[in-house]
């Protein structure tokens, strides 16, 4: 058995202040995420849903719950309703007739791209509470210490899936008149 290297006292003080802090972080991301998201009509579970549908290019149920940190009836539910609204495809695999898995569709990913080109830093508390700090330092904050304990509670694949959607982002978009925007792909025509 590991010997502890920390007294109990210590390590509830720990517990309770990432606790405390998380509330009242959670609480003012709900907020703002709700306020971006609502003249879409959707709720962050939906929003929530769409995001790791563009970002995974297809995912099974059991991946959207794994990575947008949800039951999966709560996934699969609000999956369905995203369907009934037509942002959302199911399908099954020939090769795996078990799962279910969801893509989403072009009217979903243009209403994925209009709430990224509504996204207003100015309606974010989290983002203006950051702000002081990218002025004094030249960047936002990091968050190592952060991720790193995300990866030790979901694991690797939950932070590759976590990364890969800001590095898409980073490649696929562009920031263009303060809206952020899809790149535009152009095709070279064929010689003739």
């Amino acid at each position: 058995m590991q010997e502890k290297n920390y007294s109990m006292k210590e390590a509830m003080l720990f517990s309770q202040r990432v606790a405390q802090l998380s509330k009242a972080l959670w609480k003012s991301i709900e907020k703002d995420w709700q306020q971006w998201i609502k003249p879409f009509d959707l709720n962050i579970n939906e929003h929530h849903i769409l995001w790791i549908a563009y970002h995974l290019n297809g995912a099974s149920i059991s991946d959207v719950a794994k990575f947008g940190v949800m039951h999966v009836s709560t996934a699969f539910n609000f999956s369905k309703k995203l369907e009934e609204r037509g942002l959302l495809k199911f399908s099954k695999k020939e090769n795996d007739k078990r799962n279910t898995y969801i893509e989403i569709t072009a009217e979903g990913e243009n209403l994925l791209l209009r709430m990224m080109e509504t996204y207003d830093p100015g309606n974010n508390a989290v983002f203006s509470g950051a702000l002081p700090l990218r002025d004094l330092y030249g960047k936002f904050p990091d968050m190592v210490e952060m991720m790193a304990i995300i990866r030790n509670i979901y694991g690797e694949d939950f932070m590759e899936i976590f990364e890969r959607s800001f590095v898409n982002i980073d490649n696929l978009f562009v920031d263009e008149d303060g809206k952020v925007l899809k790149k535009k792909i152009e095709i070279e025509a064929e010689p003739v």
